[in-house]
């Protein structure tokens, strides 16, 4: 049974008017009606040079938007409430409400002004989050992802998104649990899910993200069809089967894919004919890399939520935004497999050595034909859905030439840049197209006329140079009449209210020829038509009006012939996005004084004078002194580095940078260390840091627990955990048990490899008893009371904590320092006196045995049916006895 909102869906707008809307004044019974088809979204509907809102959507965009709320008239008996925005400034506040995860749907003008009811709109598409193909609201470096999450049964759910100015659909299946990681990863701006869905499953989607402005929303159950989803993909494919893309078994995703092509193709008003390509992505394909690992090594975001110093901002040294943007995807979806991994860095390889005849580097060379590129996916994703502006066009002309130049340049270097190149080369026909029918200099905007090209329609030409020789030919023909009439003082004009007309004197009336015929009578003269100039009339008013609808015409005839080029178009944007990404790691890698790691089968992590890009990068900008370079080597016998050492030692930048470096070689790129070798790797885990949740009601420590716990459950022998100061949220001895029975679980059981940094002195013991362990500390001197952080890593444990040294250093006052070294002698004098120890590492006990006590022994011994009373009475007072003397 369909809802009222899916029958008006399907039901006519004109008959929703009448049936609902009869007490309305005809145009707001068009708003109403056309409002019903978009219930939970503002609606810009067009009236001349604004778009007004009405009713709730005017309060509700006043408010966010801060614009002027007004009343005008009266409508079903009710005032009209409206607010406006400017049409020439849209863009500004559509990037507001989008930001805001709003969704905004755009009613424009379609048909004429007849003077019979109002003119006809109709919504032409929706502007969502997750769905954006305006440049103007579109970051450079980021993409707009939609994501459709649905709930299957037996604890499973199916997974599809895509962007749609890729152009491209993922799939994946994954368990309610995993729903989290799916959802970090891909960083949907927009998230559907099916109505149908339990409350649990809802309420578990909505809290995946607290405080994200990702858009949530529910779609209707009928949209998800797997047959339906299944037959979309097909079409899109040109195939008859999905088994090549290996997706034919997964039909919860196919039922996603359904909901997710119908839903993008109802915002963008049209089919998605750019979509060519499915992939399906799997957990154990991909690195894991959990929220909190992107977030702590500040992969993408700084902690404070900023774009700069970051891992991607300092490896973004690309040319395009379509380079940034594959270079993002590079940087956060590594995969397991080293293939591709390999082929880039052998293209890196390739790239830093080759020079051309003018000893230029070829990478160089390949980055000065890629400045000034434009953004090539996204125009061919906007020319797909007819929504490509002009000048986009001749800036994808532009392109065109760049790239049939750069397609020579890689393919003699190496295998792989040879297969990028072999894309490189642009379609003729489309560059030939675009270069006649496109003028070198277009208006923004097709209704602003000055679009197409002169030569490439005569009718349009024609249209054109009446407009432009109109001046010439009323002089050329005031002379010509001057002279076949002899009134010297004819005059040929022009006004608004009557046109064109030639004037002749009172006193000339009688040489008027036969053609003339009368216009005007004025006092002193008199206003005459010819049939020539009648015809000249009708053509001049009409042309620009006319040439205004032709070049519309031909620009519509214009993306109908581009259609044939999408798909290759789409293989250019890939090629040049990829040797884009490409050589911007090239560059880094030359800059930087990066090496190339050395993937090997034996489980290994072995790094020689390691870096950490991004505060090496920062201490070179503050002149703050050289980074210390530093070794790690891990492997089968060392897999776990217990690390101690004074905070602002380096503890945390030493961990991270290992983290940092093997995210980098997992992508395929150069790293900064001088030497490295990287056996498999298939997650990175890290628990470094923590801050109360207090949205969530979760202190620091649950936090803690929640990132540890989750460590121990996800981690295999494969994977790398960092461990920064576990257990501190709790009391001391809460915390050191805590932290020493995780740093068992991880040497013993899980065997991953693990940097495991702690305060606990206590932990250094653990290598004596676990042969996988090995103490490691961070270096420092003091001087005076000074201290000298040296960051380098040493071997063995900490000798001190420094920590009074520091809040030395951090300001705190003398007073407060003083007090806290008197009390910290006489501590360390008391725990000098006791040699007790608790052997924190012994394992626990199989079961626990107590004791039997004299009470234990007297209750063992008594029989309580056998007792007479009397009996009973004695064997109570002697229980009393015995637990008086206890």
């Amino acid at each position: 049974m369909n809802s009222p909102s899916e029958n008006n869906e399907k039901q006519p707008a004109s008959q929703r008017e009448k049936q609902d809307f009869g007490s309305h004044t005809p145009m707001m019974a068009q708003y109403l009606g056309l409002k019903a088809d978009h219930p939970h979204t503002l609606l810009f509907y067009r009236m001349g040079d604004f778009y007004e809102l009405f009713y709730a959507d005017a309060e509700k965009a006043a408010r966010l938007l801060n614009i002027t709320l007004t009343q005008r008239g009266q409508s079903g008996g009710q005032p009209v409430v409206m607010a406006g925005v400017p049409f020439h400034s849209v863009e500004t506040y559509l990037a507001r409400l989008i930001k805001l995860g709003e969704s905004v749907a755009i009613c424009e003008q379609v048909g004429e002004v007849t003077g019979k009811g109002p003119v006809e709109r109709k919504v032409v598409r929706v502007v969502t989050p997750g769905t954006l193909t305006d440049m103007e609201l579109l970051s450079d470096k980021t993409e707009s992802m939609l994501l459709v999450v649905h709930q299957g049964p037996r604890n499973a759910c199916g997974l599809a998104w895509m962007s749609v100015t890729q152009g491209e659909v993922f799939l994946a299946e994954c368990t309610p649990d995993e729903l989290g990681e799916w959802v970090a990863r891909v960083s949907p701006g927009e998230l559907l899910f099916s109505a149908g869905a339990t409350p649990a499953f809802e309420a578990r989607l909505r809290s995946l993200h607290p405080g994200n402005t990702m858009s949530i929303s529910a779609r209707p159950d009928w949209q998800f069809d797997a047959a339906l989803g299944e037959r979309k993909l097909l079409e899109h494919l040109h195939a008859a089967s999905l088994a090549p893309w290996g997706a034919n078994e997964l039909t919860l995703a196919h039922a996603a894919a359904a909901a997710l092509l119908g839903y993008a193709e109802h915002t963008q008003g049209r089919a998605l004919t750019h979509v060519h390509s499915v992939r399906v992505q799997r957990n154990d394909e991909l690195i894991d890399l959990p929220q909190t690992t992107r977030r702590n090594l500040e992969l993408t975001q700084t902690l404070r939520g900023e774009e700069k110093p970051t891992l991607f901002s300092l490896l973004d040294t690309c040319m395009t935004g379509m380079g940034s943007r594959l270079l993002k995807s590079w940087l956060l979806t590594p995969r397991r497999e080293r293939t591709v991994a390999q082929q880039r860095l052998s293209a890196i390889t390739a790239l830093r050595s080759a020079t051309n005849a003018s000893h230029q580097p070829a990478w160089a060379q390949l980055r000065d034909g890629l400045k000034g590129c434009s953004d090539v996916e996204r125009i061919t994703a906007r020319i797909a859905l007819r929504q490509v502006r002009p000048r986009e066009l001749v800036a994808l002309q532009q392109t065109l030439q760049k790239s049939e130049l750069l397609a020579h340049i890689p393919r003699a270097l190496e295998a792989y840049l040879a297969e990028i190149s072999g894309h490189l080369q642009p379609p003729p026909a489309c560059a030939a197209l675009l270069a006649c029918a496109i003028h070198p200099e277009p208006a923004v905007l097709v209704r602003d006329g000055g679009v197409i090209a002169s030569g490439f329609d005569a009718e349009l030409d024609e249209l054109r140079a009446i407009q432009t020789n109109c001046d010439s030919f009323l002089l050329d023909l005031e002379v010509r009449e001057k002279a076949r009439t002899g009134i010297a003082n004819l005059r040929v004009q022009y006004n608004k209210v009557h046109g064109f007309f030639i004037e002749v004197t009172q006193g000339q009336i009688d040489k008027v020829p036969e053609d003339y015929r009368r216009r005007q009578t004025l006092k002193n003269a008199e206003r005459f038509i010819t049939p020539e100039l009648k015809a000249f009339e009708d053509k001049a008013l009409s042309a620009q009006e006319r040439a205004l609808a032709r070049e519309k015409w031909l620009y519509e005839q214009v993306l109908d012939q581009l259609q044939a080029f999408v798909p290759v178009l789409t293989q250019l944007a890939r090629a040049l996005a990829t040797l884009d990404a490409l050589c911007a790691l090239t560059e880094r890698s030359l800059t930087l004084e990066w090496c190339a790691p050395q993937f090997v089968k034996e489980p290994c992590l072995d790094i020689t004078q390691g870096r950490h890009p991004v505060v090496q990068a920062r201490l070179a900008e503050t002149s703050s002194g050289a980074f210390i370079a530093n070794d790690t080597r891990l492997g089968t016998k060392q897999r776990m580095q217990i690390i101690t050492g004074p905070n602002m030692g380096g503890k945390s930048t030493y961990m991270r940078q290992i983290a940092v470096i093997v995210l980098l070689a997992s992508m395929g790129s150069y790293v900064p260390a001088q030497a490295c070798r990287l056996g498999p790797i298939d997650a990175i885990h890290t628990r470094i840091g923590a801050a109360d949740d207090l949205a969530n009601a979760q202190s620091t420590f649950m936090l803690e627990m929640l990132e540890g716990a989750q460590i121990l459950h996800s981690a295999t022998p494969h994977s790398l955990v960092l461990m920064d100061e576990i257990g501190r949220g709790t009391s001391t001895f809460d915390g050191l048990a805590l932290a020493s029975a995780i740093a068992t679980q991880l040497h013993d059981k899980t065997q991953a490899f693990t940097l495991f940094a702690t305060h606990y002195f206590e932990l250094t013991e653990f290598p004596a008893k676990h042969h996988g362990a090995v103490n490691v500390h961070v270096s420092a001197t003091e001087s005076g009371r000074d201290i000298v952080f040296l960051h380098e890593i040493q071997s063995g444990p900490a000798s001190r904590s420094y920590g009074i040294q520091v809040a030395r250093l951090a300001g705190m006052p003398a007073a407060v320092v003083n007090q806290a070294r008197h009390t910290l002698e006489a501590l360390e004098a008391q725990a000098s006196e006791s040699n007790a120890q608790v052997d924190l590492f012994a394992a626990p006990p199989a079961t626990e045995t107590i004791a039997s006590s004299a009470i234990d022994t007297a209750l063992a011994a008594i029989n309580p049916d056998a007792l007479s009373p009397r009996e009973a009475l004695d064997a109570l007072y002697q229980l009393k006895a015995l637990a008086a003397k206890a």
